[in-house]
């Protein structure tokens, strides 16, 4: 990855630290696209002594995905800083929080898993397209199996269930991957998704756990799930591996292709999902 830049939404801590600091750790420039700016100094601080990077080398910029201001404000100054792009990981997310709504009215889960993402990569496509060949890396998660797309309720103001609204923003990430490959075809600019599995991250701090519960949870946690370390694996992978060259629209887990349920790539589902997301969040083409 020498001479690499890498954009890493979230990367103040779980997969996406483990993430940045991988990338680093193969000579790729990291820039930390986070929303709280004094954590991300810090976990940038992490990262240079694990690493021993300069400051060059690992970057912290604010970034509140709940917030389409931020976005094109984030995005301008990257067109305006960098030369150029080599990889985009959307790895930011938000899971099964209180129905909460995002600067801009939209469903926080959907707002910041989904459209913060879906503006920010459309955005930075134009660099990604003069930066050939680059990459973009987009986290879902398994339990997209759970969600669907009810178009007449995107925002969830007549039903909110937080878990079904996460799976829900999941599957909008692998139906925004389907699309943007077809769209990508032939630029030099691939998409590919990834589930990373169970990992130990704080993403869970909204799950109620009962506290005489909590000594066991946290020790089967410990023993049955994946370190962000080798939950950042598969991304990694995507952003650094020459085997996926030009390899376009898939989802991997554990490094390996993934069969997708029909709902995850139907075309059709997608294309209006797109359609509706430019409008949501202001693009007009």
């Amino acid at each position: 990855m020498r001479g690499k830049t890498v954009i890493v939404t979230g990367a103040n801590s779980g997969i996406g630290k483990a993430t940045a600091a991988a990338i680093v750790k193969l000579q790729g420039r990291v820039i930390m696209a986070c929303r709280n700016q004094a954590r991300a100094e810090e976990a940038a601080r992490d990262i240079r002594q694990e690493t021993g990077a300069d400051g060059g080398q690992v970057v912290v910029k604010q970034l509140d995905l709940a917030s389409l201001e931020s976005v094109r404000s984030f995005c301008e100054d990257i067109i305006k800083e960098e030369p150029r792009l080599d990889v985009l990981i959307n790895n930011a997310g938000v899971y099964q929080c209180p129905y909460t709504r995002t600067e801009d009215g939209f469903e926080m889960q959907f707002g910041v898993n989904h459209l913060g993402h879906f503006l920010l990569t459309n955005l930075l496509l134009d660099l990604l397209k003069r930066s050939v060949p680059s990459r973009i890396v987009v986290v879902s998660s398994k339990l997209y199996k759970h969600g669907d797309i009810n178009f007449e309720d995107l925002n969830s103001e007549q039903f909110y269930d937080k878990a079904f609204a996460y799976s829900r923003s999941k599957l909008a990430n692998l139906l925004f991957t389907c699309e943007l490959a077809c769209r990508l075809e032939g630029s030099g600019v691939t998409v590919n998704a990834l589930t990373p599995g169970i990992v130990r991250t704080n993403l869970g701090r909204h799950v109620h756990i009962p506290v005489l519960a909590k000594p066991l949870f946290n020790l089967l946690s410990w023993g049955l799930f994946k370190s962000p370390e080798d939950g950042a694996q598969t991304s990694v992978y995507l952003a650094s591996c020459p085997d996926v060259d030009g390899v376009q629209g898939k989802c991997f887990a554990d490094c390996k292709p993934l069969d997708l349920l029909g709902k995850a790539t139907d075309q059709k589902v997608a294309s209006k999902l797109w359609d509706i997301s430019e409008v949501m969040v202001g693009i007009t083409t």
